[in-house]
Protein backbone atom coordinates (compact mmCIF):
# COMPACT_ATOMS: atom_id res chain seq x y z
CA UNK A 1 0.00 0.00 0.00
CA UNK A 2 2.48 2.67 1.12
CA UNK A 3 4.50 1.57 -2.09
CA UNK A 4 1.51 2.37 -4.44
CA UNK A 5 0.72 5.73 -2.82
CA UNK A 6 4.58 6.55 -2.94
CA UNK A 7 4.36 5.37 -6.47
CA UNK A 8 1.29 7.71 -7.36
CA UNK A 9 3.06 10.18 -5.33
CA UNK A 10 5.66 10.32 -7.42
CA UNK A 11 3.76 10.19 -11.09
CA UNK A 12 1.56 13.11 -9.55
CA UNK A 13 4.90 15.24 -9.27
CA UNK A 14 6.20 14.44 -12.87
CA UNK A 15 2.94 14.90 -14.19
CA UNK A 16 2.76 18.79 -12.74
CA UNK A 17 6.09 19.13 -13.21
CA UNK A 18 5.93 17.97 -17.41
CA UNK A 19 2.24 20.23 -17.49
CA UNK A 20 4.45 23.18 -16.38
CA UNK A 21 7.31 22.79 -18.32
CA UNK A 22 5.24 22.46 -21.53
CA UNK A 23 3.19 26.35 -20.43
CA UNK A 24 5.99 27.43 -20.84
CA UNK A 25 6.72 28.36 -24.81
CA UNK A 26 9.37 28.46 -26.95
CA UNK A 27 11.90 31.62 -26.33
CA UNK A 28 12.60 33.39 -29.64
CA UNK A 29 15.88 32.52 -31.51
CA UNK A 30 18.31 35.73 -31.34
CA UNK A 31 21.83 35.70 -33.35
CA UNK A 32 24.54 35.11 -31.09
CA UNK A 33 28.20 36.11 -32.25
CA UNK A 34 29.22 32.52 -30.52
CA UNK A 35 26.33 30.68 -33.08
CA UNK A 36 27.49 28.64 -35.95
CA UNK A 37 30.90 26.64 -37.10
CA UNK A 38 32.81 30.05 -37.52
CA UNK A 39 31.24 31.42 -33.79
CA UNK A 40 33.24 33.46 -31.71
CA UNK A 41 32.41 35.19 -27.87
CA UNK A 42 32.01 39.34 -28.06
CA UNK A 43 34.80 39.96 -25.54
CA UNK A 44 33.32 43.35 -24.98
CA UNK A 45 29.78 41.36 -24.50
CA UNK A 46 31.89 39.57 -22.01
CA UNK A 47 33.00 42.36 -19.94
CA UNK A 48 29.61 44.17 -19.75
CA UNK A 49 28.26 40.30 -18.60
CA UNK A 50 30.84 39.81 -16.18
CA UNK A 51 29.85 43.61 -15.02
CA UNK A 52 26.52 42.41 -14.67
CA UNK A 53 27.23 38.65 -13.40
CA UNK A 54 29.17 40.90 -10.33
CA UNK A 55 26.69 43.94 -9.92
CA UNK A 56 23.43 41.83 -9.91
CA UNK A 57 23.51 38.00 -10.30
CA UNK A 58 26.83 37.22 -8.20
CA UNK A 59 24.53 38.49 -5.16
CA UNK A 60 22.69 35.65 -4.81
CA UNK A 61 24.00 33.37 -7.61
CA UNK A 62 27.13 31.33 -7.07
CA UNK A 63 29.75 30.33 -10.30
CA UNK A 64 31.37 27.48 -8.85
CA UNK A 65 32.76 26.17 -11.63
CA UNK A 66 34.70 29.15 -12.85
CA UNK A 67 37.38 30.83 -11.42
CA UNK A 68 38.98 34.65 -11.76
CA UNK A 69 42.34 33.08 -13.88
CA UNK A 70 39.76 32.05 -16.58
CA UNK A 71 38.75 35.76 -16.81
CA UNK A 72 42.37 35.84 -19.21
CA UNK A 73 40.43 34.56 -22.10
CA UNK A 74 38.21 37.30 -22.03
CA UNK A 75 40.68 39.51 -22.09
CA UNK A 76 41.78 40.75 -19.27
CA UNK A 77 44.95 41.08 -18.34
CA UNK A 78 47.07 39.63 -15.35
CA UNK A 79 46.93 42.49 -13.08
CA UNK A 80 43.31 43.23 -14.23
CA UNK A 81 42.45 39.55 -13.15
CA UNK A 82 44.24 40.03 -9.56
CA UNK A 83 42.52 43.26 -9.19
CA UNK A 84 39.13 42.11 -10.02
CA UNK A 85 39.49 39.07 -7.48
CA UNK A 86 40.76 41.14 -4.47
CA UNK A 87 37.23 43.32 -4.43
CA UNK A 88 35.79 40.21 -3.22
CA UNK A 89 36.55 37.75 -0.21
CA UNK A 90 36.30 33.89 0.23
CA UNK A 91 37.02 31.57 3.06
CA UNK A 92 40.22 29.96 3.93
CA UNK A 93 41.37 27.74 6.66
CA UNK A 94 42.28 26.15 9.10
CA UNK A 95 44.78 28.61 10.33
CA UNK A 96 47.89 27.37 13.38
CA UNK A 97 44.85 27.50 15.43
CA UNK A 98 42.57 25.24 13.38
CA UNK A 99 40.24 28.16 12.79
CA UNK A 100 38.94 29.31 9.01
CA UNK A 101 39.23 32.96 8.45
CA UNK A 102 38.26 35.13 5.17
CA UNK A 103 40.88 36.57 2.29
CA UNK A 104 40.93 38.73 -0.26
CA UNK A 105 40.49 36.20 -3.44
CA UNK A 106 42.62 35.34 -5.82
CA UNK A 107 43.06 35.13 -9.40
CA UNK A 108 43.34 30.65 -8.62
CA UNK A 109 39.93 30.79 -6.79
CA UNK A 110 36.90 30.38 -8.18
CA UNK A 111 34.29 33.08 -8.06
CA UNK A 112 33.46 34.08 -4.70
CA UNK A 113 30.06 32.64 -3.56
CA UNK A 114 27.45 35.14 -2.18
CA UNK A 115 26.11 32.44 0.77
CA UNK A 116 28.64 30.21 2.83
CA UNK A 117 25.84 27.61 2.17
CA UNK A 118 22.77 26.35 0.83
CA UNK A 119 20.74 26.45 4.08
CA UNK A 120 22.45 30.21 4.44
CA UNK A 121 21.26 31.25 0.74
CA UNK A 122 17.21 29.41 1.60
CA UNK A 123 17.21 31.47 4.33
CA UNK A 124 17.97 34.68 2.81
CA UNK A 125 15.69 33.79 -0.18
CA UNK A 126 12.57 32.79 1.49
CA UNK A 127 13.39 29.06 0.80
CA UNK A 128 13.94 29.31 -1.99
CA UNK A 129 17.65 28.01 -3.73
CA UNK A 130 19.26 30.08 -5.81
CA UNK A 131 20.72 27.57 -8.45
CA UNK A 132 24.52 27.88 -9.36
CA UNK A 133 25.03 29.68 -13.06
CA UNK A 134 28.30 28.08 -13.79
CA UNK A 135 26.32 26.10 -16.60
CA UNK A 136 22.64 27.45 -17.00
CA UNK A 137 22.84 27.76 -20.31
CA UNK A 138 23.52 24.20 -21.02
CA UNK A 139 20.91 23.25 -18.34
CA UNK A 140 17.78 24.09 -21.08
CA UNK A 141 16.89 23.28 -24.73
CA UNK A 142 18.21 26.85 -26.63
CA UNK A 143 19.59 27.80 -22.90
CA UNK A 144 21.01 31.02 -24.45
CA UNK A 145 17.51 32.00 -25.74
CA UNK A 146 16.16 30.72 -22.78
CA UNK A 147 17.72 33.21 -20.28
CA UNK A 148 17.75 36.31 -22.48
CA UNK A 149 13.81 35.90 -23.08
CA UNK A 150 13.67 34.77 -19.37
CA UNK A 151 15.58 38.14 -18.14
CA UNK A 152 13.38 40.75 -20.49
CA UNK A 153 9.99 39.10 -20.04
CA UNK A 154 8.90 39.50 -16.31
CA UNK A 155 5.20 40.77 -15.84
CA UNK A 156 3.49 43.40 -13.90
CA UNK A 157 0.25 41.27 -13.88
CA UNK A 158 -0.79 38.00 -14.81
CA UNK A 159 -2.89 37.36 -17.51
CA UNK A 160 -6.80 36.88 -16.87
CA UNK A 161 -7.26 33.54 -15.82
CA UNK A 162 -4.03 32.78 -14.10
CA UNK A 163 -3.35 32.01 -10.54
CA UNK A 164 -0.24 33.63 -9.68
CA UNK A 165 0.98 31.98 -6.19
CA UNK A 166 2.10 34.55 -2.91
CA UNK A 167 5.53 35.52 -3.51
CA UNK A 168 5.84 34.59 -7.17
CA UNK A 169 6.56 36.57 -9.97
CA UNK A 170 4.93 35.94 -13.71
CA UNK A 171 7.55 35.21 -16.35
CA UNK A 172 5.91 33.98 -19.93
CA UNK A 173 9.35 31.58 -20.14
CA UNK A 174 9.81 30.48 -16.73
CA UNK A 175 8.30 26.71 -16.58
CA UNK A 176 5.02 27.10 -14.95
CA UNK A 177 5.25 30.86 -16.15
CA UNK A 178 6.04 32.02 -12.60
CA UNK A 179 9.41 32.37 -11.03
CA UNK A 180 10.57 33.24 -6.81
CA UNK A 181 13.51 35.54 -8.58
CA UNK A 182 11.98 39.41 -8.48
CA UNK A 183 12.89 41.10 -12.17
CA UNK A 184 16.71 41.85 -11.38
CA UNK A 185 17.67 43.65 -14.13
CA UNK A 186 16.34 47.79 -14.41
CA UNK A 187 17.53 50.83 -16.86
CA UNK A 188 20.75 51.35 -15.91
CA UNK A 189 21.15 49.43 -13.11
CA UNK A 190 25.18 49.07 -13.39
CA UNK A 191 27.61 51.27 -15.34
CA UNK A 192 29.22 49.64 -18.10
CA UNK A 193 32.98 51.42 -18.59
CA UNK A 194 32.61 51.71 -22.05
CA UNK A 195 29.90 53.77 -22.01
CA UNK A 196 27.39 51.48 -23.08
CA UNK A 197 23.70 52.34 -22.11
CA UNK A 198 22.62 50.04 -19.69
CA UNK A 199 19.17 49.22 -20.97
CA UNK A 200 17.61 46.09 -19.69
CA UNK A 201 18.02 44.19 -22.98
CA UNK A 202 21.60 45.13 -22.96
CA UNK A 203 22.02 43.78 -19.75
CA UNK A 204 20.39 40.60 -20.30
CA UNK A 205 22.32 39.81 -23.58
CA UNK A 206 25.82 40.71 -21.80
CA UNK A 207 25.09 38.42 -18.93
CA UNK A 208 23.37 36.21 -21.29
CA UNK A 209 26.75 35.91 -23.24
CA UNK A 210 28.68 35.67 -20.63
CA UNK A 211 26.77 32.85 -18.66
CA UNK A 212 27.48 31.01 -22.04
CA UNK A 213 31.51 31.72 -22.00
CA UNK A 214 30.93 30.47 -18.56
CA UNK A 215 29.13 27.05 -19.56
CA UNK A 216 31.83 26.50 -22.61
CA UNK A 217 35.01 28.43 -21.93
CA UNK A 218 36.26 25.85 -24.26
CA UNK A 219 33.77 26.42 -27.19
CA UNK A 220 35.88 28.70 -30.01
CA UNK A 221 39.04 26.18 -29.41
CA UNK A 222 37.00 23.11 -30.08
CA UNK A 223 35.60 25.31 -33.03
CA UNK A 224 39.09 25.46 -34.28
CA UNK A 225 40.23 22.29 -33.80
CA UNK A 226 36.68 21.05 -35.56
CA UNK A 227 37.46 23.39 -38.76
CA UNK A 228 41.14 21.88 -39.20
CA UNK A 229 39.95 18.35 -38.71
CA UNK A 230 37.50 19.11 -41.62
CA UNK A 231 40.24 20.81 -43.76
CA UNK A 232 42.32 18.10 -43.60
CA UNK A 233 39.87 15.51 -44.25
CA UNK A 234 38.50 17.23 -47.48
CA UNK A 235 42.56 17.11 -48.32
CA UNK A 236 42.43 13.65 -47.45
CA UNK A 237 39.62 12.87 -49.66
CA UNK A 238 40.77 14.92 -53.05
CA UNK A 239 44.19 13.24 -52.49
CA UNK A 240 42.49 9.30 -52.21
CA UNK A 241 39.97 10.22 -55.67
CA UNK A 242 42.85 11.78 -57.22
CA UNK A 243 44.65 8.20 -56.55
CA UNK A 244 41.83 6.07 -57.24
CA UNK A 245 41.39 7.95 -60.71
CA UNK A 246 45.56 7.54 -61.20
CA UNK A 247 45.21 4.31 -60.55
CA UNK A 248 42.32 3.26 -62.52
CA UNK A 249 43.40 5.40 -65.16
CA UNK A 250 46.29 2.71 -65.84
CA UNK A 251 44.01 -0.18 -65.55
CA UNK A 252 41.33 1.09 -68.43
Amino acid sequence: MVGRILGAAVAAVIAVTTANAAEAPRAPGQEWSFDGIFGTYDRNALRRGLTVYTSVCGACHSLDLVAYRHLGAVGYTEDEIKAIAAEFEVEDGPDEDGEMFSRAALPADAFAAPFPNEQAARAANSGTYPPDLSLITKARKHGADYLYAMLIEYRDEAPDGFELLDGMYYNEYFPGRQIAMPPPLFEDGVKYADGTKATVAQMAWDVTTFLAWAAEPEMEERKRLGIKVLIFVLVLTAMLYALKRQIWSRLH
